[in-house]
């Protein structure tokens, strides 16, 4: 497969997958930023069929070694088929080399008449319509120059807390429209670049997994990412972000980091 440069980020041969070079993330120009592996994941699952109408609840990808900007191939296999959940595991390969292991969660749909009370905390942070935009197209980082932001507070890559509003600007699969779990997904793994706890240029925090929990799927194009990340002794770290749209908060995100100097 050919490369074009209006290409999406990925195109879908079965379970073949051509990648763009518009994939590329900070830390290595060879290998993938997180948000296009686990938001193909997220597409993958949420495209197989299920025996009763379902969504995706909760999404966890391993990430067994770098992705890189290269053809690709997938696998699914159901682990748990049931009429109230599914689980599945999806694996991406690399010259037959599993570099993604993946477990999806999807839950039932119905029609439920939620209490007022249970419903998800509204927005506690300006709107993305009353936040400026302060995009940061970095050369080392390819796949955030597909990306709009606009900080709540704190700024991308600056130490400490920060509330971002992210928008994707291009099409994850040929041919199909970015879907509001994918939009999710892909502002998730921005996370521990959101609010890192050390200076950028002197320490790197490669985030080894990400865990996604989605009470609904969002509205609107913009996804809010409120974040804060946290540094053990150890070489270990954490980051952690509520997930919000311009209704209010929708889901949580995880990401367990390895942290090392420069």
């Amino acid at each position: 497969m050919t490369a074009r440069p209006d290409d999406a980020i990925f195109r879908l041969d079965g379970n073949r997958v051509w990648t763009s070079p518009r994939a590329g993330g900070p830390w290595d120009p060879r290998a993938q930023h997180g948000s296009p592996p686990a938001a193909l994941v997220a597409w993958i699952a949420a495209s197989l069929p299920s025996p009763v109408p379902m969504r995706v609840a909760r999404l966890t990808i391993d990430l067994m070694r770098p992705v890189p900007v290269a053809p690709l191939t997938f696998t699914s296999e159901i682990i748990k088929e049931g009429r109230k959940i599914q689980l599945r595991e999806v694996r991406l390969l690399a010259d037959d080399v599993e570099v993604v292991r993946a477990s999806v969660l999807k839950v039932r749909t119905a029609e439920n008449a939620i209490p007022v009370e249970a419903a998800t905390p509204p927005l506690d942070v300006p709107g993305p319509d009353q936040c400026r935009d302060d995009n940061m197209n970095s050369a080392r980082n390819v796949f955030l120059g597909t990306m709009s932001m606009r900080p709540a507070f704190g700024r991308f890559i600056e130490q400490g807390r920060a509330a971002i509003w992210f928008r994707a600007n291009v099409p994850l699969i040929e041919g199909e429209p970015l879907s509001p779990l994918l939009r999710a997904v892909i502002a998730s793994d921005f996370c521990n670049g959101t609010s890192p706890s050390l200076d950028f240029s002197k320490w790197m925090f490669i985030n080894a997994d990400l865990t996604v929990n989605l009470a609904r799927y969002p509205a609107g194009d913009w996804i809010l990412v409120n974040a804060e990340s946290y540094s053990g002794p150890d070489g270990a770290g954490l980051s952690i972000a509520r997930l919000a749209d311009a209704q209010g908060y929708f889901g949580r995100v995880i990401q367990s980091l390895v942290v090392e100097p420069r």
